[in-house]
């Protein structure tokens, strides 16, 4: 299994990425907010595990859809444990 890691940067505004983490990882408004608020002050949070396929794509959706927006969002996969 692979984690799907985003990292925090001083541009990118925290509304997009609460509507990053609903739209591409389906997680609810509260969940998403708590991820956000982890990525904002930890510096990086797991959004979610996955099949290495499946972090892959998502990994390149999250990152794509940003440089469609003009912002320096940034996801990356880790193999669990």
């Amino acid at each position: 299994m692979y984690k799907v890691v985003m990292f925090n940067d001083d541009y990118t505004p925290m509304d997009f990425v609460v509507e990053v983490l609903e739209g591409i990882f389906n997680h609810s408004r509260e969940q998403a907010t708590k991820i956000m608020l982890a990525v904002h002050t930890e510096g990086q949070a797991v959004c979610g595990l996955y099949t290495r396929d499946v972090a892959e794509t998502k990994a390149m959706q999250v990152n794509q859809y940003a440089r469609e927006c003009q912002h320096p969002l940034l996801c990356e996969i880790e193999k669990d444990g």
